[in-house]
């Protein structure tokens, strides 16, 4: 890499050995693209959440056919939104932008939300702006459910997106920095907290509707997982009142 990256792209992945490859190769021939069109210098950083697989030696091993391919590991398994913290903070890019490893949201969806930073700090992708871009559905009991958490989200947080959970998020680093420093939540319940954040130290935020399909394949327990979402939106208002997110001016 030939100077500081413009765009630093962050995948968390957890035993991810079988998709990386697919997912590497996609994301490098967009990279490929981006620096010849644009002349954007981009790194991608895969964060290893304690993989039982072979996730890191896929990355080593891609490292020599991907420039600006970076690992990073967690000590052991934390969770997805500690993995995109990590990652975010080790990011060099002006820009840093985070996306699941299956590629859910196509990596060529990525230009909409570098469009929407011209005037925002942070840009989400949304499934629910325009569902007609949605390729493969979930199931109606994920999505009915997905309806009742973002009704939660607005409740608790105040944070009024149609759609939080969306794991295809960009943000500009020199103003968003303050909020992965003060993120607290490290499993899936971390979108809102950090679309919480955003608001509470005044940074803009936009909604983009991007592309994306469901993998059967997610890890996400439908059950399981949003509870642990719900009892992680009363964490972000016991933190906001105990005082674990001062504010500061982002500048």
């Amino acid at each position: 890499m030939k100077r500081p990256p413009d765009l630093s792209i962050v995948i968390p992945a957890y035993n991810e050995a079988k998709r990386l490859p697919r997912t590497l190769e996609r994301v490098r021939d967009w990279v490929d693209r981006k620096r010849a069109v644009a002349g954007l210098e981009v790194e991608v950083l895969v964060v290893d959440d304690g993989s039982k697989d072979d996730t890191a030696s896929v990355i080593t091993d891609w490292q020599s056919r991907f420039e600006g391919l970076r690992l990073v590991s967690n000590e052991r398994n934390r969770g997805k939104g500690y993995s995109v913290r990590h990652g975010m903070l080790e990011a060099l890019g002006r820009i840093a932008l985070f996306t699941d490893a299956d590629l859910s949201a196509p990596i060529e969806e990525a230009d909409k939300l570098l469009t929407a930073l011209e005037d925002a700090d942070v840009a989400i992708g949304s499934r629910a702006l325009d569902r007609r871009l949605i390729e493969t559905h979930q199931s109606t009991a994920r999505e009915t459910a997905g309806r009742i958490f973002n009704g939660i989200v607005r409740l608790l947080t105040g944070v009024r997106f149609l759609d939080t959970q969306c794991g295809f998020k960009a943000f500009k680093m020199k103003r968003s920095r303050i909020i992965f420093e003060q993120q607290q939540i490290e499993d899936f319940g971390f979108d809102p907290e950090l679309l919480f954040l955003a608001r509470r130290h005044g940074l803009s935020a936009v909604e983009v509707p991007v592309r994306w399909a469901h993998d059967p394949g997610s890890k996400v327990h439908m059950v399981r997982d949003s509870l642990r979402m719900f009892w992680d939106l009363v964490k972000v208002r016991w933190n906001a009142l105990a005082g674990y997110y001062p504010r500061h001016s982002a500048t």
